[in-house]
């Protein structure tokens, strides 16, 4: 992967760029210290960047696979302008493979694959394009709706704590649950924002905290293990968190850690809110224990910053999602209302809603 510069404004909301027909996406394993692109010219880099977690969350890995399906139907109708659908399919799997929790990234496939289907022999790159970029825009005006959804449930001025990153660069702008966030911000209901640094690849400490700074919204990094005392201080309002995938149920799979939250917001009294994109809610998966959980390499753990921090010989166990049961979570937020007490009837009610 080739690190570029664009000549673009740095911005949360803008760390997808599709520029000249080629793919760029901010580094997010390099902030806050370095902001660079990485330039993906082809589904085989693109791949790579999810894989690696150059992009991250369950919204901005969709889109970014969007563009990759578009990056592949260039290169293989260029091989066989007869024949490009049936070679696709490889690039699909591929994708499909980067991060197998993230339900976005196959909605995303099945998008674009159905409308590959439609085309003709002419080249697909002008119309499976543009419809990536459709994809895109239409996350951004999802998340701007989300977050009004979110704020009107917050009573304040509160504080909030959140968990892991889902802002803008975790999507394709403004963010899901960080969506919230900013909403509530501006209209006075959020005064402070108490962000987990999130172990082990720290989304909150380098991500998180990085937006808000920006955005100019008061935040206070913490420890993980910090969470459940600063519930008990007092001051809080909300958890407010994303999503990875939400099973047909309500069950949620979202960054690890997030199962811990709800249960120390439950026993302190606290309301528990989970916002994503419709794209998120899998019918196909009956409840949580039927999400697959990414296991990802142990050295995550066992090293920080590239230096070991723990004894030879010992192992790691690494799980990058768990799941929070349905009956601890208050509010599911997306793009077309809330689902208050989330249950399964009420899921395939919202999912059913236009």
């Amino acid at each position: 992967m080739r690190e570029v510069r664009l000549n673009v404004p740095i911005t949360a909301d803008n760390a997808i760029v599709w520029q000249d027909d080629c793919l760029y996406l901010l580094d997010q394993r390099e902030l806050p210290g370095r902001e660079v692109f990485i330039a993906c010219p082809d589904v085989q880099t693109t791949a790579e960047a999810i894989r690696a977690m150059v992009v991250r969350g369950a919204p901005a890995i969709g889109i970014t696979a969007a563009y990759g399906i578009a990056l592949a139907a260039r290169e293989r109708y260029a091989e066989d302008a007869a024949g490009w659908r049936e070679r696709l399919e490889n690039d699909f799997t591929l994708l499909a493979g980067a991060r197998p929790t993230a339900v976005n990234l196959f909605w995303a496939i099945a998008r674009l694959r159905d409308v590959a289907a439609t085309l003709g022999n002419a080249d697909p790159f002008p119309v499976l394009s543009g419809e990536a970029i459709a994809v895109h825009a239409a996350d951004r005006e999802d998340n701007r709706r989300m977050g009004d959804f979110g704020a009107a449930l917050i009573d304040g001025p509160t504080s909030v704590i959140t968990h892991c990153n889902t802002g803008g660069l975790a999507t394709g702008g403004w963010g899901t649950a960080l969506g919230v966030i900013r909403s509530a911000h501006a209209q006075g209901r959020i005064t402070r924002v108490f962000a987990d640094e999130t172990r082990p690849w720290l989304q909150g400490a380098r991500l998180t905290a990085w937006e808000l700074v920006r955005d100019g919204i008061p935040v206070n990094l913490m420890a993980d293990g910090a969470a459940a005392a600063r519930m008990a201080a007092g001051g809080i309002g909300w958890v407010v968190v994303g999503s990875d995938r939400i099973a047909a149920n309500g069950d949620v799979a979202n960054k690890i850690g997030t199962y811990g939250l709800a249960v120390a917001a439950r026993h302190h009294g606290l309301r528990f809110m989970v916002a994503a994109p419709t794209s998120t809610i899998d019918l196909e998966t009956a409840d949580g224990s039927m999400i697959p959980i990414e296991q990802r390499p142990a050295d995550e753990v066992l090293q920080c910053a590239g230096r070991r921090t723990s004894a030879e010989g010992v192992d790691a166990w690494n799980p990058v999602f768990d799941v929070t049961p349905a009956e601890l979570i208050d509010a599911i937020v997306t793009e077309r209302g809330v689902i208050e007490r989330p249950d399964r009837d009420k899921v395939a009610a919202h999912m059913a809603s236009s």
